[in-house]
């Protein structure tokens, strides 16, 4: 019996196989692209165009400048933190729940790829897994109350109440996919950039 397809084309030409991704089959013209074109919150936010996952990770990577000693390898990181969803999607953790273990698993594995193809280590080291997701925390408050219909006191028991001296100056905008794209591969290559220095 054949076995069905278990990778998906790139507009780069790679084929990343989601049962087995490689670093080589990494591109961040890939990443930038698909995540630009993935709604956060369902697509349930305010505004002319949906919140994208691409957006978001720009805002969690300078939420955790913000909260971290500057260290462009683990900002680096921030941005990339939810990368695996330019071929898997964004999808609520009601849905993550009903997939089970085998939606992590492949999350893991892309997440790892995506690292090793950027220098970063597979897994990251649990004190900065920990800062991204605070960051990644903060994020989702925000989002709750600025575009997607929450209350604070409901953003404030779902997510946490966030220190608001991190949040001086955020405010989410809704752009073209084309435009939070390029400056997804703007600040990716900054950050790379950075490292170098």
């Amino acid at each position: 019996m054949k076995q069905p397809r278990a990778w998906q084309r790139m507009l780069s030409g790679r084929r990343l196989d989601l049962l087995d991704p490689t670093p080589m089959d990494i591109e961040i013209a890939d990443i930038a692209h698909g995540l630009a074109f993935v709604a956060r919150w369902n697509g349930q936010t305010r505004g002319d165009f949906a919140y994208s996952v691409a957006e978001h990770s720009l805002l969690v990577e300078e939420i955790y400048a913000r909260q971290n000693p500057a260290n462009p390898k683990w900002q680096l990181a921030a941005l990339l933190h939810d990368a695996p969803e330019y071929v898997i999607g964004d999808m609520i953790s009601p849905v993550k729940s009903a997939i089970g273990p085998s939606y992590g698993e492949m999350d893991l594995r892309l997440t790892a790829a995506v690292h090793l193809r950027f220098g970063l280590p597979a897994v990251l080291p649990v004190l900065v897994k920990k800062a991204i997701k605070s960051a990644d925390k903060v994020s989702a408050w925000l989002e709750a109350v600025q575009i997607a219909g929450f209350s604070e006191p409901e953003a404030d028991r779902l997510f946490g109440r966030p220190d608001t001296a991190f949040l001086r100056g955020l405010e989410i905008k809704l752009r073209q996919p084309a435009q939070v794209r390029a400056d997804f591969v703007a600040r990716h290559l900054a950050l790379l950039a950075s490292l170098k220095t």
